[in-house]
């Protein structure tokens, strides 16, 4: 009961009329640079900052959180029409949005990524409500070692799901490991990975990586394809069927869940949510060797999932004064700015700020669906215009967002041979899910695991003397195995 008299609270605070104004210009603002690769809602977050300040903590707070989840939502425009993630959040929405925007169904990609972002966001305000203070002393039994296990059975899973080859899937995956470490260790200040290049001491940006494996990849492809990539420009109807709400119900409440959850813990999030809501669903769907072909599951979990997650990751920010993300430190950054200190106490000091905030997020993706069904069918005329401006838009897209980082003509250079090595990987059928995956987890994981060993003494037993970690371990050698035992089984029965 308590709960739902403080949301009523909260929609007191959020349904007034300048908040219902934040709320919506927030979205729409976050939904336009969610769907413009390179800009990210980090940029824009800390731009608004300024125009924060001297605001109401908890109008301020709607504003920059509706930016948030507005980019996300809006993320996968550029995911599903030009294979161009718009954010991070977004990436595994391609795997299987483009090449439904390739077979002439872009329109349908696009609204299940709009509807299954709408539910996945709802779910999350629901979670938000009735479990966020359980859940926040959840997340805090959370140690090194749990976070090294959760993140090596995140890496497991995607590798595993590795159509043709898992071996391919391993070499992707250490790949993007070794990418992730490039620069200066934070511990002893050593460069890792440089070649002696300053320009390589702060790292690859993820945003270098995403758009040349991606973007620019598909660029080469579509070269290489001549005319034959060039009739693949039908829009398609925005209609489900029957069949295919029902086909697309169940990954996205249960993408809903994992993502929510997910997000709860810091240093997860969004990416980390829909990377493992798509490896799930691929798991558990009949027909998921058509995954990565077009399969309308593959837009609706990890669509779902990212959005839930933007939500959960409100929980360890407002509960626990942690953040989970860059977005999420930016956000607190700002609340601090405002005069407010997130912690176990934000609950009785500013309720208002708290329940405010949960209550305009259901507001928040009222609108964005109210915003976006509408505009798909003007949206998707991307895909018609002629082929050689549609390179050059992807093209200037990569340039301009990779160029708007540091102001780099080094990071050009180098969107361009990371395109080229997308190309080849796409060549020679080396998948990119756990390349990207483990580009993101490959430094957390790295932390996580010297801090557990400085707690140990050194002492790797650390890793199995926690249950919850030995149990995610576990978990993790069985991703890696179950596909072989499947495949012996599965080759037995056929000579039986």
């Amino acid at each position: 009961m308590d709960a739902l008299q403080n949301l009523l609270y909260g929609f007191q605070v959020a349904l007034q009329l300048e908040n219902l104004l934040y709320v919506f210009i927030g979205v729409l603002a976050g939904t336009i640079i969610g769907m413009l690769p390179g800009l990210g809602p980090i940029s824009a977050l800390a731009l608004m900052i300024p125009i924060t300040y001297g605001m109401d903590p908890a109008s301020g707070l709607i504003l920059m959180a509706g930016v948030y989840y507005g980019a996300i939502f809006g993320g996968s425009t550029s995911s599903i029409l030009l294979n161009a993630p718009g954010v991070a959040g977004t990436v595994a929405t391609s795997f299987d949005g483009y090449p439904m925007a390739r077979k002439g169904q872009a329109g349908k990609a696009l609204a299940i990524a709009a509807y299954a972002s709408f539910i996945g966001g709802t779910v999350s305000v629901i979670g938000l409500m009735l479990i966020a203070p359980l859940l926040s002393k959840v997340a805090v039994s959370f140690g090194p070692t749990e976070y090294f296990a959760l993140m090596v059975l995140g890496l497991t899973a995607v590798v595993s799901l590795s159509d043709k080859s898992l071996v391919k899937g391993l070499i992707a995956a250490v790949f993007g490991v070794m990418i992730s470490i490039v620069g200066i260790d934070l511990q002893t200040g050593t460069p890792r990975y440089t070649f002696g290049e300053v320009r390589l001491l702060g790292g690859i940006d993820f945003l270098i990586i995403a758009l040349g494996v991606f973007a620019l990849a598909e660029v080469f492809v579509m070269l290489l394809r001549g005319r034959q990539a060039a009739k693949q420009n039908k829009i398609g109807s925005l209609k489900l069927s029957k069949q295919e709400v029902k086909d697309i119900s169940g990954p996205i409440g249960r993408s809903s869940v994992l993502g929510f959850f997910t997000g709860v813990l810091p240093g997860a999030g969004a990416t980390v949510g829909s990377f493992l809501g798509y490896s799930m669903e691929k798991r558990l769907a009949k027909d998921g060797d058509t995954f990565g072909k077009g399969n309308i599951k593959g837009v609706a979990a990890p669509e779902s999932a990212n959005n839930a997650a933007c939500g959960g990751s409100f929980v360890p920010l407002l509960i626990l004064g942690v953040p989970g993300s860059g977005t999420t430190a930016v956000l607190l950054g700002a609340l601090l700015v405002m005069g407010v200190t997130p912690g176990p106490m934000m609950l009785e000091q500013r309720p208002d700020v708290f329940w405010g905030v949960i209550a305009s997020m259901y507001i928040g993706n009222i609108f964005l669906l109210v915003l976006n069904l509408p505009l798909i069918p003007f949206i998707s005329k991307i895909l018609n215009l002629p082929r050689a401006m549609l390179l050059s838009l992807i093209i200037v897209f990569c340039m301009i967002g990779v160029y708007g980082l540091n102001f780099s003509t080094f990071d050009l250079g180098m969107v361009v041979v990371f395109g080229i090595i997308g190309f080849f990987m796409r060549l020679y059928d080396f998948p990119a899910a756990p390349l990207i995956l483990a580009l993101i987890l490959g430094a957390m994981m790295e932390e996580s695991m010297r801090r557990a060993l400085q707690i140990s003494n050194g002492n790797w037993a650390i890793f199995i003397d926690k249950p919850i970690s030995l149990g995610l371990l576990v978990l993790a050698v069985l991703s890696l195995g179950l596909p072989y035992v499947f495949a012996a089984v599965k080759k037995r029965r056929k000579l039986l």
